[in-house]
């Protein structure tokens, strides 16, 4: 399957006709679709390789998403086990290597209707945590599904807060076990997925206790369930905690631990161990036990938040060109809705968001990866400030090293940049998915539009995995002590010393904005000094605000809760310029491109310009722009909406989604909106069968008093 006549059918006849307004949307366009595709997929052999996998799926009922929407949650939990089932089964006859892209591409090709999620949460979690000989017993277990391992950290009373964990393991020197115990109601394990009916282990994070010490955090593997019956073994209580708003198929569940023993070697040591007379060893520092949620975190927004974002722009997009909706002029027919100024500001925006976010996280990625290689390969030339004292004679000093980039204040560079991204990503995608459900109206209400399951799962991510409020804060908390390092250190010995994230810190700044027309406002250079000047600005605020309530007395946790929220404006201010400078570098990366780099540019432009808009308060307050200014991004964004919208459906077509990833009605590749609505809605059981409402109390009503009709 080499091109994309295979995103356009879904076994319908009318189907393999495209609507003559999409037609004529996507016919003598400047933008080059497919090799913009190529972009996104990181080259043509990636987009090749993606295809054919996606081929496999292609009209095949094993692997089919349309009756989701008629599915009862017990329906679903089953039949996306058996999606996972029957995807293992493809990977082994097919070869595919355990870390290649084809899986990546399977779990996009049906859009990651598979059980079994959390469980390769915690299979990565074993090869973060655990030490080689324990990889080399639970990682091949756990990958050919002979366990099936949830990731048991959130408990009913402590979520995002991870100290505050109840849940202990206390050592037993005598029997060289652990003792796994859940000492009150709120330390009950509650939202694990995979944990209500299909694990057989836990990957419990508890409060080490031993020697009668402390010692923070730390992984255990604990069996749950029999291997041989699935029933409960002694001492653990677990099921389902029962409705959520969208997750159906994601089995969250509810353990609780009673003095459950397991033995010294299935605490995950890599970072850590106890030895048989109950001495605890560390290598490192504390914070190694949360280095699996930081690669978590970046999985997530890669497979499951970017994505939700992209289709729920394919889909409103799509449907907006099909959907017609009163006239411009009386004289006129009536016009297509994406041609109405209110509309473009609706769906532009997260198109907007969709590319900046995926230049960001290709940084992100990129960054994270070379930064671990090297740090690895003992090249500390990427991280002087961190790592010129180190000598390196052990891999304790090697991870030692890893953890501080990760998690130390000033040197977190790697925990910053994922808080802030995934906090940033996950806010923003909720609202663009929203904006995309609204702007379809009436339809976008509809399951079979596949937008309210998007929306739904995109307000998930707003929490799992660190609540974003929080994470701003500890971005925040970075953000705070590099800037007191900046006010210390003067020069360019300091710029360069700081994480290039925050290098902007040391640099002057303007205190007013250049700009005297509003072309000027199209330059990538100033709206990205723009949002520089005010990050450093509410940062600066922040250690103002910080310093004030310190010098009138008040400590520095409780200075700290009575600046948190300009505390959050700085960090989002931080990420939102961290966004743009990414896209800003690859539209430079771009200038030989010009079959693409205009259209990604007014993208660009548009997110940059809309931030200013919306917090231009903030851009007011200090003087940085001024009134006139601000009229200019006015005029300049609203002219960007009617350029954009010239390429609008190219640049939905480009994210390659196949009609059945979508499983939407409204957004097919043929643009048969109305004929596929109906044709669906034909497959409720609702039409199918009697409705014994009529015969139990619609009937007598009617029938009460006899009818004189």
């Amino acid at each position: 399957m080499g091109g994309r006549a295979h995103r356009v059918s879904l076994g319908d006849a009318w189907s393999r006709r495209v609507h003559p307004d999409l037609e004529s949307e996507r016919r003598g366009r400047a933008l080059d679709v497919e090799r913009l595709t190529h972009l996104l997929d990181g080259g043509a052999r990636n987009t090749a390789l993606r295809r054919e996998v996606e081929s496999l799926f292609q009209d095949d009922p094993a692997f089919s998403l349309i009756n989701n929407y008629f599915m009862t949650p017990n329906e679903r939990y089953e039949a996306a086990i058996r999606k996972r089932v029957l995807l293992h089964r493809m990977a082994q006859r097919l070869g595919w290597p355990k870390d290649g892209l084809q899986h990546h591409y399977a779990f996009r090709a049906i859009s990651g209707d598979v059980t079994f999620n959390v469980h390769d949460i915690a299979t990565k979690a074993i090869r973060s945590l655990g030490s080689e000989e324990q990889i080399a017993k639970w990682a091949p277990l756990s990958e050919t599904y002979r366990i099936i391992v949830t990731f048991a950290q959130t408990e009913l009373g402590h979520g995002t807060y991870l100290q505050g964990l109840e849940t202990e393991a206390t050592y037993d020197a005598a029997t060289q076990e652990f003792v796994i115990h859940s000492p009150t109601m709120t330390a009950t394990k509650w939202w694990p997925g995979d944990l209500g009916r299909s694990a057989t282990h836990a990957l419990v994070m508890a409060q080490l206790v031993c020697s009668g010490a402390r010692q923070g955090i730390h992984g255990f593997m604990v069996p749950i369930r029999s291997l041989r019956d699935h029933s409960l073994l002694p001492g653990i209580a677990a099921g389902n905690i029962g409705p959520n708003m969208d997750l159906e198929n994601a089995d969250n569940g509810f353990l609780r631990l009673d003095h459950v023993r397991v033995p010294r070697e299935n605490m995950l040591n890599r970072f850590a161990q106890v030895l048989p007379d109950g001495t605890y060893i560390r290598f490192g520092i504390a914070q190694n036990n949360y280095l699996s949620m930081v690669v978590a975190r970046v999985d997530i927004l890669v497979n499951g938040v970017l994505p939700a974002l992209q289709k729920a722009c394919v889909i409103a997009t799509r449907y907006s060109v099909i959907r017609r909706q009163s006239r411009l002029r009386p004289s006129d027919p009536e016009t297509k809705i994406l041609d109405y100024q209110t509309q473009q500001q609706k769906l532009f925006l997260p198109l907007a968001m969709s590319y900046a976010f995926h230049f960001q996280l290709a940084s992100l990625r990129e960054f994270f990866q070379n930064s671990y290689v090297n740090i690895l390969n003992k090249d500390i030339s990427l991280l002087p400030e961190v790592c010129g004292h180190v000598q390196w004679k052990d891999s304790a000093a090697t991870t030692d090293v890893f953890s501080r980039l990760l998690f130390r204040d000033t040197e977190g560079v790697l925990h910053a940049l994922t808080t802030g991204t995934k906090a940033m990503m996950s806010d923003f995608c909720t609202h663009g998915a929203e904006l995309c459900r609204r702007a379809c109206g009436g339809h976008g209400y509809s399951k079979l539009s596949a937008l309210p399951s998007l929306v739904t799962q995109l307000m998930a991510s707003c929490t799992y995995e660190g609540e974003n409020t929080v994470l701003y804060l500890q971005l925040a908390r970075f953000l705070v002590k590099n800037y007191q390092r900046a006010q210390q250190v003067a020069g360019p010995t300091l710029q360069k010393s700081l994480p290039q994230s925050v290098a902007y810190l040391a640099t002057p700044h303007l205190t007013k904005c250049p700009a005297q027309r509003t072309a000027d406002f199209l330059s990538p250079e100033l709206y990205t000094m723009a949002w520089a000047h005010m990050a450093t600005r509410l940062i600066e605020d922040s250690v103002r605000h910080l310093q004030t309530l310190r010098q009138s007395g008040a400590d520095q946790h409780e200075a700290w809760d009575q600046t948190g929220i300009i505390l959050l404006q700085a960090a989002k201010a931080h990420c939102y310029y961290l966004t743009v400078k990414s896209f800003k570098e690859a539209l430079e990366k771009l200038d030989n491109e010009p079959a693409i780099q205009p259209a990604l540019k007014r993208l660009c432009d548009l997110f940059a310009l809309h931030g200013i808009l919306t917090d231009s308060g903030n851009f007011l307050y200090d003087g940085f722009l001024s009134g006139p200014q601000v009229d200019m991004v006015r005029t300049a964004y609203l002219d960007l909406l009617l350029l954009i919208r010239k390429d609008a459906i190219l640049l939905t077509d480009a994210f390659d989604f196949t009609d059945q990833c979508l499983n939407s009605a409204l957004g097919c590749y043929d643009g048969n909106v109305y004929e596929r609505l109906f044709h669906w809605a034909q497959m409720s059981p609702n039409n199918k069968s009697q409705n014994p409402a009529y015969e139990k109390y619609i009937g007598p009503l009617i029938q009460s008093r006899g009818s004189k009709l």
